[in-house]
């Protein structure tokens, strides 16, 4: 090639780069994946279209969920501090936690990397947090697109995105035309921040120098609470769940409930995390936190009362689901009792 002479390379896209990160993919693929419900690893990855077999699901009625995110603006705090390997664990997190809302059993993932120049180290640290997420959720990460966008995104900049799909019998879906007055609602907490309200997190970081002690509470990666609901899906123990994203606690459970039904939360129940109050000190109004944060609840049941002690029992310890409400049939739509104790 002429020195002069124009090329993709020169524009700002590596194509050998980027072949050479999709058979970093297969292999790490081809370690991870069972052979169980997947053809071959070495077709799939790097291929037009991605595989998956489902003839050997053994389950009635079967109703496939789909679910997309992506982490928000946490992947600036992970250029920032240049920590990669557990933000793909939050991007898979964010897609299985809502498939598990409707009861679905996670199957596969897919990833979507948008860069502005591809960097081999950080694109595999990110992809290595990926398999992470799907090994902890038992899902299988069969496919995927990095794309090299120079001009669009900065050099270090870069975006990630998700989709996921589940699988969930039609009798076992879980659905708020299955609450019921009187029902309880159990608030199972979050290990952290997880993925809401980063943009008011870095506006606080920027001005605000964290203690020693919560700074790794910034990029703690996302829980996944697939293997805890699904346990209680077979067993029939959950009426209607949500998991605590962006809106916070109030938001996502009226997504949940009936138009019929009233929800009665007593804040003052709620344990907070360290993390939150430091945040909370920083002059954010109650509101304004509990709109924002999960302020210490990752997901929520709403279940009948007398499965209360069952479902404690599948927990660990650090996550032990406890009641924070109750559902009424009022006229107002929400109920809120005390206030949060900070």
């Amino acid at each position: 090639m002429k020195k002069n002479e124009n090329s993709y390379k020169k524009s700002g896209v590596d194509i050998s780069l980027a072949n050479k990160l999709v058979k970093h993919i297969s292999y790490l693929s081809k370690k991870n994946v069972k052979k169980k419900n997947s053809y071959s690893q070495k077709d799939i990855i790097g291929g037009f279209g991605s595989l998956f077999d489902i003839s050997n699901i053994k389950i009635s009625e079967p109703v496939i969920v789909s679910c997309t995110d992506g982490v928000g603006t946490k992947i600036d705090l992970a250029n920032k501090f240049k920590k990669f390997d557990t933000i793909g664990i939050d991007l898979v997190a964010m897609c299985v936690n809502d498939l598990i809302v409707q009861g679905a059993k996670p199957l596969f993932f897919l990833d979507y990397i948008a860069v502005g120049k591809l960097d081999f180290t950080k694109t595999k640290s990110i992809i290595k947090g990926i398999f992470k997420g799907c090994e902890i959720s038992k899902c299988k990460l069969i496919g995927g697109e990095t794309a090299e966008m120079p001009g669009i995104y900065s050099k270090n900049k870069f975006d990630l995105a998700g989709f996921s799909v589940g699988i969930v019998s039609k009798k076992k879906i879980l659905h708020k035309k299955k609450v019921k007055k009187n029902d309880i609602v159990l608030a199972i907490p979050s290990n952290g921040i997880h993925s809401n309200g980063y943009s008011l997190v870095r506006s606080i970081v920027k001005k605000n120098k964290i203690p020693d002690n919560l700074k790794k509470e910034i990029l703690k990666p996302t829980k996944i609470y697939s293997k805890e609901i699904l346990k209680l899906t077979n067993k029939n123990l959950i009426n209607a769940a949500a998991h605590i994203t962006g809106g916070g606690l109030i938001e996502n459970l009226l997504r949940s409930i009936p138009d019929k039904f009233t929800l009665n939360i007593d804040l003052s129940k709620i344990k907070i995390l360290k993390i939150f109050k430091w945040l909370k000190s920083k002059n954010i109004s109650d509101q304004e936190m509990m709109r924002t944060f999960n302020c210490g609840i990752g997901f929520c049941l709403i279940v009948h009362k007398k499965n209360f002690e069952k479902i404690k029992k599948l927990f660990p310890k650090k996550y032990t689901p406890y009641e924070i409400g109750y559902i009424s049939k009022n006229k107002e739509k929400v109920n809120l009792k005390n206030s949060l104790k900070w």
